[in-house]
Order: structure tokens, then sequence, then C-alpha cells
């Protein structure tokens, strides 16, 4: 069993809105080295292991797929410090960023940038966020030692993970709402569209 909110409150949240363009941006420490971390999150065997099977050719020019979803061009690539690349489509990008800590461990920053999200304000943050806290949970998982019989795909859907991606909604709800950038009618109706995503059968 995961202690949820011990996850959810390992991560920093921040959105902005400048125009059409949402960023979002996701901080949380890990006990593990850049080095180490850059491994994870590269290489596509361990990404297969606590986040979702992915192919391609992890360099600058280079593209990557997700099975059934996202995928993206290699924009940028610094190991170990970070990378950036698109993420679903030419207006969409993902920049990670890894900074040594002390003790061996590394701060992970992630910024994902949106322009066009149909959804008024940075309330389009609620329909991408959970999605990344369940990724920076899983990397946390895998960093502590996953069971072998650990697969992502099946955990994505689990009584547990769903209990997670519930209060991931409310925190960036929460986040949004002290942002300013929505109103409260499209606040809540993105949150609406967010939990029945993520925790299906879950009301607000």
């Amino acid at each position: 069993m995961i202690d949820i909110l011990e996850h959810i409150n390992a991560v920093q949240r921040e959105v902005s809105r400048t125009g059409e363009t949402v960023s979002l941006q996701m901080r949380r420490a890990y006990r593990a080295t850049p080095e180490e971390l850059w491994d994870a999150l590269t290489d596509p065997t361990r990404l297969a292991r606590w986040f979702w099977p992915t192919t391609g050719n992890f360099q600058v020019g280079g593209s990557f797929q997700l099975q059934d979803m996202a995928g993206g061009d290699i924009l940028e690539c610094e190991p170990p410090k970070g990378f950036k690349v698109t993420y679903g489509g030419p207006n969409s990008f993902l920049e990670i960023r890894l900074h040594p800590a002390a003790n061996d461990s590394t701060d992970l920053e992630l910024e994902h940038v949106v322009t066009g999200i149909p959804m008024p304000g940075a309330g389009g943050a609620l329909y991408v966020g959970p999605g990344w806290d369940g990724g920076l949970l899983g990397l946390a998982l895998y960093v502590a030692g996953l069971p072998d019989d650990h697969n992502p795909v099946t955990f994505a859907d689990s009584p547990e993970m769903l209990k997670f991606n519930e209060q991931s909604v409310r925190a960036w709800l929460k986040v949004v709402r002290d942002s300013g950038t929505t109103s409260e009618e499209d606040l809540l109706e993105a949150a609406k569209v967010s939990m029945a995503q993520f925790a299906p059968g879950v009301e607000l």
C-alpha cells in the first residue's frame, strides 16, 4: 500500500497562463543521483517498468512513442541534466530538469507548456496534471524498489491508483483556483472532466 497523501504532498505544483498558453510546473525530490534518474527516464526498458511501454531513439533529432498514447520529437537532450520534447503535438512541450542535491539525491523539475488547450484559462492543467502526478509517483516507487510483478499499465487502473488520482485532481483544482486564471464555473467544469477521466465514479 502506498501512502497517498505523502506522495501528493511530496510534489510542488504551479500553473500559469500567458494568453492561450498554459504552463504547468512540478517539483519533487528523489533519493537517487541525476545519473540514476536519467537512466530511468530515458531507457525504454526502465520506462516500461514504472511509466509506460515506450519506443524511440532518445537523442536530439530522434523521436519517441508511448504505447497507445502520446509521442513526440526530442528537441534538447543533455544527460544527465535534462531534456525537452514535444508531447502529443507541435504546440505541447515537455521539459525535465535534474538538479543534484545533498546525500546523492536529486531535485526533479517538470514543465509542460501547451498552447490552445480547449478549456478557458489554466483549467486545462486539470487535463494533464494528474497524469504527471501518476508519473512522478511511479518514478518514486521505482526508485524505492518495485516488486518484480509490478505492471504500470494494470496498476494505472487499480483501486489504489484511482484513489491517488482523486487526490491529485483535488490538488490541481486548488492550484488552478489559487492562480486566479480561470472562472469558478469553468474551473469546476474542467475538474469534472478530469475526475471522470482519472477517477471515474468519484464526485467532486
